[in-house]
């Protein structure tokens, strides 16, 4: 009888154990998700920011994953762009030996709208490239999807996400 008394007592206070180590982890768990949101918010409102694309989608041929090292460089005053390009070209530039998603701006139109369900359209729109325009979707989260058109080629996507811009350290 005694034991059975200190088996259910047992048992009682491992429920009670397991349910507040339950909640306390969706709280962080919702605190660490907030958290973010608002980095990536702070991010983008600031205009500072990086998106790192993972893959690229063209609109003819199959998805290729890429490294990491392409990305789309943000902030208030440029645009820096080292993206590769698959896909038909209507026109081509003699002797072009890189990518033309490969270039450097400072004359550009940027626009930044919030979504309904959270996240941000934003539209760039370089002036004095092939690239028409430049569309990032990016979610709370921190993923996003940019859509590339330009005025000779077929359009193309790329998938990623948003990080903030790391300092590079200088040589001596």
């Amino acid at each position: 009888m005694k034991s059975s008394l200190v088996i259910k007592a047992g048992l009682i206070l491992s429920i009670v154990v397991m349910t507040v180590t339950g909640a306390y982890a969706q709280e962080t768990k919702a605190q660490k998700k907030a958290e973010a949101a608002a980095k990536i918010k702070s991010l983008i409102e600031a205009r500072k920011y990086v998106f790192v694309a993972q893959s690229a989608l063209p609109m003819s041929g199959r998805v290729r994953q890429i490294t990491p090292d392409y990305h789309l460089t943000v902030t208030a005053d440029s645009i820096v762009s080292y993206l590769p390009y698959f896909g038909r070209a209507f026109t081509a530039v003699y002797g072009a030996t890189k990518s033309p998603l490969d270039f450097k701006t400072k004359s550009f139109d940027y626009t930044n709208t919030p979504r309904k369900k959270g996240g941000w359209e934003i539209a760039i729109k370089p002036k004095d490239q092939d690239v028409q325009s430049m569309n990032l979707t990016v979610f709370d989260d921190g993923y996003g999807s940019l859509q590339v058109t330009s005025n000779s080629r077929q359009p193309i996507s790329f998938n990623g996400y948003i990080q903030e811009i790391k300092e590079r350290k200088k040589k001596r």
